[in-house]
């Protein structure tokens, strides 16, 4: 995955990959990266659970227009089975907990980009 969002992100494409293992995930040095600590196969989250799904896409889709800089690997926080989710409804803003994992990196604030 890692050698081909590189290659990807060359030709001016920006991409954002999910994975399971933390380490495989920094090995491939992909350039942004969600880390979740899921079952394998089941990246996007529970079956059935679109919430849940959702949730995580649009996590990935604001990763790629908001992280600060390419090599970025971001834990997200969920629990497998131990959450509830609110319905997407608003695709244009990033969620709480993806602008939270974010500020940990050296950025300008979120805020200011949102609003650009």
């Amino acid at each position: 995955m890692g050698l081909l969002a590189r290659e990807i992100e060359a030709r001016g494409v920006t991409t954002v990959g999910l994975a399971l293992v933390k380490e495989v995930a920094v090995a491939a040095r992909a350039p942004r990266f969600l880390y979740l600590r899921w079952p394998f196969g089941h990246a996007l989250g529970e079956p059935g659970n679109v919430a849940q799904q959702r949730t995580v896409l649009r996590d990935m889709l604001s990763m790629a227009v908001y992280a600060p800089r390419p090599g970025l690997v971001v834990e997200l926080p969920y629990r497998w089975r131990r959450e509830s989710y609110a319905p997407v409804i608003d695709w244009d803003t990033p969620s709480e907990v993806l602008v939270s994992a974010l500020s940990s990196w050296d950025a300008p604030p979120l805020a200011h980009k949102l609003t650009d």
